[in-house]
């Protein structure tokens, strides 16, 4: 006798396999995914396309997938959790296949309920500056200043709040 009996495989039910419907839900029941990543993931399980827009019509029809609410969602919790600036959030929803007009308005809300990104810089800033304390000045600012800008803040945010949590001079940075 077989030891595979009563058994499920991966992608399959009781015996049958999934459907898209069932795959979509299941993806769904992981984490929140844009409308665009739903459609690539199933694309790449071998599912037909018209399958795939029927499901994800119906999914959006019943508020399963809504790419505004999963963009709002993201941001929040990369700007409030992870401390990320606006270019950092705004590439992964564009990764994620968010649509640009979505991108703009979630963001911009967002950002703004969380106030002003040179303040939200520097209070992550401050937030790593014991981990530099044995570092030379110079080489603390770099390290600082290039964490920020991977974190998404612009060029000058990211200089000015390395410097001013590390309490420098502009001559040293």
């Amino acid at each position: 006798m077989s030891g595979t009996v009563g058994k499920v495989g991966r992608g399959e039910r009781r015996g049958r396999k999934l459907d898209v419907h069932d795959r979509a839900l299941g993806l769904l029941a992981v984490r929140g995914r844009s409308r665009s990543e739903l459609e690539r993931r199933l694309t790449s399980a071998g599912f037909e396309q018209e399958e795939i827009k029927e499901t994800l019509d119906r999914l959006t029809a019943v508020g399963l997938v809504d790419d505004e609410a999963f963009a709002r969602s993201f941001a929040e919790h990369a700007v409030a959790t992870r401390g990320e600036g606006r270019r950092a959030v705004e590439s992964a929803l564009f990764a994620k296949g968010v649509s640009r007009e979505t991108i703009d308005l979630v963001v911009t809300e967002v950002t703004e309920e969380r106030g002003d990104e040179s303040e939200r810089a520097l209070a992550l800033a401050r937030s790593r500056v014991n981990r530099l304390r044995g570092s030379e000045p110079v080489a603390a600012y770099r390290k600082l200043f290039s964490f920020l800008a991977r974190r998404g803040y612009p060029p000058s945010v990211s200089r000015e709040a390395a410097r001013q949590a590390l309490e420098i001079d502009e001559t040293v940075a």
